[in-house]
């Protein structure tokens, strides 16, 4: 029998954690809820979860604090949640370590999606099926797959690990080769016209792409200084 996967729930706000625990058991995953950032530091240790949700406003230590002290120990996938217009609150908990975030109020079925698309790329047993030849909505360059299908991005050989809206960004970059795309269209592409964010959310995607893919001979992610960010190729895609 496969253990289910788990996902620690912290949020202050009872009906919502309980709601999304709800749509979460429904698509089978187990859930522990805590309510504040003592429990969950705590809970973490002995529940060991698979993916945290976590709040960024909790009574006693904040979000923030939390997902540091985790990170000391720990690469597990945290998706924070965050109000509307907690701008610079979004942009911090990337730096920190979070690999994603969702906006209250969310839809169920986006919560659902985002968490299934992180825990995907923390998966080891797919490393396997990267090796194999791509399918699907895929850019591919020397020493790079960048598959959008499973979200999935091998690099120099190794699967890198990539939160769904670094993965977005680097793909729509990489499909468009040598075309330059101001932070403003990237938001409108990857985020939507409805985003709430503003262009430093950008240019923090593209540090930790940075950290993570190192420019090629062949290919490069590179800053149009005044103007916004391109992918860069000397040689034809793959």
């Amino acid at each position: 029998m496969i253990s289910k996967q788990k996902i620690l729930i912290v949020d202050d706000d009872v009906n919502i954690a309980e709601l999304i625990a709800l749509y979460l058991t429904k698509e089978c995953f187990d859930t522990l809820i805590v309510h504040d950032g003592e429990s969950a530091i705590r809970e973490f240790n002995s529940y060991q979860p698979n993916l945290i949700l976590l709040d960024l406003m909790l009574p006693g230590i904040d979000g923030y604090e939390v997902c540091r002290e985790i990170r000391k120990t720990s690469k597990v996938p945290i998706i924070m949640l965050s109000a509307k217009g907690e701008i610079f609150d979004k942009v911090l908990g990337l730096e920190l370590g979070a690999d994603d975030y969702i906006i209250k109020p969310f839809d169920s079925k986006e919560m659902v999606a985002r968490v299934r698309a992180v825990l995907r790329r923390f998966n080891p047993n797919t490393d396997t099926e990267i090796e194999q030849k791509p399918t699907g909505d895929y850019v591919a360059y020397t020493d790079l797959i960048i598959n959008l299908s499973n979200y999935s991005v091998q690099y120099l050989g190794e699967n890198i690990e990539m939160p769904p809206k670094e993965l977005e960004l680097f793909y729509f970059l990489a499909s468009h080769p040598n075309q330059v795309f101001t932070r403003e269209q990237l938001l409108d592409h990857i985020w939507g016209y409805e985003y709430y964010g503003d262009t430093r959310t950008v240019d923090v995607h593209i540090k930790r792409l940075r950290e993570k893919i190192k420019d090629h001979n062949d290919w490069s992610l590179s800053t149009v200084w005044g103007i916004g960010y391109k992918f860069e190729t000397k040689n034809l895609r793959r």
